[in-house]
């Protein structure tokens, strides 16, 4: 594993039923690290984030996070328990209760404490939640209904239920999928806030919302990496250009 990087793939490749999801796919992660991908539909995206997730197993390579912890021999739980987190396109969230008892409930804590599902949470929990709040930008909306909220909020009240989780590490895919101009802005205000202080990996196809990020892209095709640089240094590409930016 590199020095110091905070997630390793090396020669990774998923087999279905004859298909090759990812062919030897090899990604380095830094700490702090805001990195986003980008490649047409069937580049192996999703399944290179089931693979980090423990969703789906690879035929072979390598899956390393952290102080060397491999990621092939565990499974979904206990990946989150490592601190990996995963906000899927569409918004999760428990519509009838409140933003701030979702935050609540997303806390990382252990479940048999939570008898019921109005259980207080602690003095420190209680602070980090309105820390959270604050953050998201949702702290005139906590005793909001989360159903009330717009598409926009409810992506970020996602990414804070993240974040209450002290996760490491942030997957995050299309996170700006169906927002408002003014939203996607205050969406890249917000990831760029949370990178340094945790690492985030955006998976995305609006390019000027990657191109707002400013962070170093990776192109996937085939399942596997096509080219890697800044948004600029991909858009020149001519690869780039012909499998994907040109389409």
């Amino acid at each position: 594993m590199p020095d110091g990087s905070l997630l390793y793939l090396d020669g990774v490749t998923v087999d279905f039923d004859g298909f090759r999801a990812l062919d030897e796919l090899s990604l380095v992660i830094d700490p702090g690290e805001l990195r986003c991908i980008i490649g047409p539909n069937g580049a192996g995206k999703t399944t290179m984030m089931d693979v980090i997730t423990g969703k789906t197993r690879p035929t072979h390579g390598d899956v390393v996070f952290g102080d060397d912890t491999d990621l092939t021999r565990l499974d979904e739980a206990r990946i989150a328990n490592l601190g990996i987190g995963r906000k899927f396109q569409r918004p999760t969230v428990f519509e009838n209760l409140t933003v701030e008892r979702n935050l609540m409930l997303a806390l990382k804590t252990r479940r048999e404490i939570w008898r019921t599902l109005w259980a207080s949470p602690s003095a420190a929990q209680m602070t980090r939640i309105v820390e959270v709040l604050a953050t998201v930008g949702l702290e005139a909306d906590r005793a909001r209904p989360a159903g009330d909220l717009s598409h926009g909020q409810k992506q970020w009240l996602e990414i804070g239920m993240l974040l209450v989780q002290d996760t490491r590490l942030l997957l995050l895919d299309e996170p700006v999928a169906g927002m408002t101009d003014h939203e996607t802005e205050r969406t890249a205000a917000l990831i760029q806030e949370i990178a340094g202080e945790r690492t985030v990996v955006v998976v995305e196809h609006d390019m000027e919302f990657v191109r707002a990020l400013g962070a170093k892209t990776t192109v996937l095709h085939e399942g596997r990496v096509l080219a890697e640089g800044s948004m600029e240094t991909v858009q020149a590409n001519p690869q780039v250009v012909e499998v994907y930016l040109g389409r």
